[in-house]
């Protein structure tokens, strides 16, 4: 068994069709998901996952049918079906069937639910290659829904994605309308000058994700000066340390940055160990 999906209220192995070539989250993007992880037995902050994706959902116009609470136990009623071996995917979905009153709108009572845990085993490489992303930007608060988990934004991502690994990259810096520093095409980002971890400050145009809000508390409450600021795509260029965060791979560190090789530091090491420790604190099996 690799995949489960919670749909219609019974656990279905595999990928099941859920969506007809009419619904409107299938043809007009009202879909949203989030991504949380259970690895070892753990499932850290899997509560924050579960209001995020009812909050997303409420942010497009759906009318979440699961409450934070009843994802959270069907999140970890799967996460025990497989067991404290697997590395697995947390992904609860939301999305419209039906269109509203307008011509593109959504019936915000024909909202629809699944949750589907997969096998998705953790990276475990030496770190990851970046570069300057140059063909896309964050979109900001008024042309999209940037303060949702809403797929309707991954095409975008991908698109950057796309760029970084025909130059050789595996992810992409990605800066704002502004052409500050937003975020990697699909995670969060750190930069470590002198000691300081500095992240770009939440500004609308990215999620300001849970892995990167846990990380900050760890450090700060370790002792470990943590700037959220507005950060120039420059200042990685004599960065010390750079990693990122996020749920594919939680605390990942950065040994390139365009053509400058780097090594894991130690503000890296204490995020990385301080999450794990974190993480083991909430089993789930």
């Amino acid at each position: 068994m690799d995949t489960l999906t919670f749909w219609e209220g019974k656990w279905h192995e595999g990928s099941p069709a859920l969506m007809g070539p009419r619904d409107h989250g299938f043809w007009l993007g009202s879909i949203i998901f989030d991504g949380g992880r259970a690895y070892e037995g753990c499932g850290p902050d899997l509560d924050q996952h579960s209001a995020r994706a009812v909050r997303s959902a409420r942010t497009l116009g759906l009318n979440p049918t699961k409450t934070a609470e009843e994802i959270l136990d069907l999140s970890k009623e799967a996460i025990r079906k497989f067991g404290d071996k697997a590395e697995l995917y947390v992904r609860p979905m939301f999305w419209a069937t039906k269109g509203g009153a307008g011509p593109i709108s959504v019936d915000p009572d024909s909202t629809q639910f699944c949750l589907c845990v997969y096998v998705s085993p953790l990276p475990n490489g030496p770190g990851q290659a970046i570069g300057l992303c140059r063909s896309i930007r964050r979109p900001t608060p008024e042309s999209a829904p940037t303060d949702a988990k809403a797929s309707c934004l991954y095409p975008n991502s991908s698109r950057g994605v796309a760029e970084m690994l025909a130059r050789g990259f595996q992810n992409g810096v990605v800066l704002d309308a502004l052409g500050n520093v937003a975020e990697t095409c699909s995670s969060n980002i750190f930069l470590v000058k002198d000691g300081v971890a500095i992240t770009p400050a939440a500004n609308g145009s990215f999620l300001a994700g849970i892995t990167r809000n846990r990380t900050i508390k760890l450090l700060r409450d370790a002792g470990v000066a943590v700037e959220e600021r507005t950060v120039k795509p420059g200042e990685f260029d004599t960065a010390d340390e750079i990693f990122t965060t996020g749920n594919a791979g939680k605390v990942q560190t950065v040994i390139r940055y365009e053509s400058r090789d780097l090594q894991p530091g130690p503000v890296y090491r204490k995020a990385a160990a301080l999450y794990r420790e974190y993480a083991h604190a909430h089993r789930v099996c």
